[in-house]
């Protein structure tokens, strides 16, 4: 029984489907805003010159970076708790790969939070090389592991992992580590040019249109090559309409807008591009939530790996009621936060809020330092 077949003997409106398509819409928020956040550290040591600079740029996500993080806990929560299976499926067979993002993850906050501890030019310029570094690794391991999880890797009858780390690092999964490496700097970089003004913004903007056109490029070839791996496999999960084909086009776009400095419609273009990235390899996953390259009749699916129909119901009730809570929050940060930071009078002010203080609107908004 082919996995459509299996999906629509269960109906494809159950809380199942739900969920899943709820999972990924979580999945999507975390890349969307963690990607700029990735994107950030890997161009600190191109468009930041100095370590005041460098300390500029943090400053750009510093009051939303953990924030962003949340939509990252808030997944796998849910992944443990609406699937089990497959959350135990992820963590045998990619133990080694979330051990490297993890560890990525905690030395990038840990930098981002000591940086300043001291006020020494080599003490910051260590934690700007270990933020470079540590929010690259995430960017690339996050492309492979999505990648692996739609392509297929070693799952037994029983959804265990049977291979090693050799067999999580095959060709189309490298070329999806690098396609995410690539679009979340090409999205950091956008990022920046709403968030700073002045020789740092001109930076910023040299810096996205020299990844523009890889980026794209990168975007292209792996959405094709996920389509032939379909073709290849005779799934039909995949089907070449306007959400890939948009997907595609869409880093294009925003390398045209950026010419044009039209800086806010490039980032939105980057930002919907990364979303129907991630919806296209979802889309080809579903009803399963892991590939087997051994038989596909070993692929876990959302039927055999969720928890009770009334654990799914329960979810479903608070998730209603705390996810508007939650978005909203969470919009009002970002635009409290919304001064631009650069090399004018902007520059020398040690916090978004103190900018933000000084700006017509936030009268009397209190100040800290960093």
């Amino acid at each position: 029984m082919t996995p459509l077949l299996a999906a629509s003997t269960h109906g494809y409106w159950n809380l199942e489907t739900l969920w899943f398509f709820l999972i990924v819409v979580l999945w999507i928020g975390y890349f969307v805003l963690e990607g700029f956040d990735f994107g950030v550290g890997m161009l600190l040591p191109f468009v930041g010159r100095t370590v005041e600079e460098r300390g500029t740029l943090i400053r750009t996500i510093g009051p939303v970076w953990d924030g962003n993080e949340v939509w990252l806990l808030v997944a796998g929560g849910a992944t443990f708790a609406a699937f089990p299976g497959w959350y135990a499926s992820l963590f045998s067979g990619f133990y080694l790969a979330l051990f490297l993002v993890l560890l990525g993850l905690i030395v990038r906050g840990v930098a981002i939070e000591y940086r300043n501890k001291q006020p020494d030019a080599r003490w910051r310029g260590r934690w700007d090389v270990a933020l470079a570094v540590s929010s690259a690794l995430p960017a690339l391991l996050w492309g492979v592991a999505l990648a692996d999880v739609v392509h297929g890797v070693p799952i037994d009858a029983e959804g265990e992992f049977t291979g090693n780390l050799l067999d999580l690092l095959g060709p189309y999964a490298l070329f999806g580590g690098l396609t995410t490496l690539a679009l979340f700097a090409f999205h950091g970089a956008l990022f920046l040019t709403l968030r700073t003004s002045g020789e740092l913004q001109r930076r910023a903007r040299r810096a996205a249109l020299v990844l523009a056109l890889p980026a794209a490029g990168l975007v292209f070839g792996f959405l094709v090559w996920t389509y032939a791996n379909a073709v290849a496999a005779h799934e039909k999960g995949l089907v070449p309409g306007v959400i890939p084909i948009a997907a595609m086009v869409l880093p294009f776009a925003a390398w045209t807008f950026s010419r044009a400095a039209r800086d806010g419609l490039a980032f939105a273009a980057t930002a919907v591009s990364i979303a129907l990235v991630t919806l296209t390899l979802f889309l080809n996953l579903y009803p399963r939530v892991i590939v087997s390259s051994i038989d596909d009749a070993f692929s876990p699916t959302i039927f055999t790996t969720s928890s009770s129909h009334y654990t799914l119901t329960v979810m479903s009730i608070v998730a209603l009621v705390f996810t508007p809570i939650v978005l909203l929050y969470q919009a009002w940060t970002y635009w409290v936060f919304r001064a631009r930071l650069g090399d004018d009078e902007a520059a020398k002010i040690r916090s978004p809020l103190e900018v933000l203080a000084r700006s017509p609107l936030g009268r009397g908004a209190p100040h800290h330092g960093s």
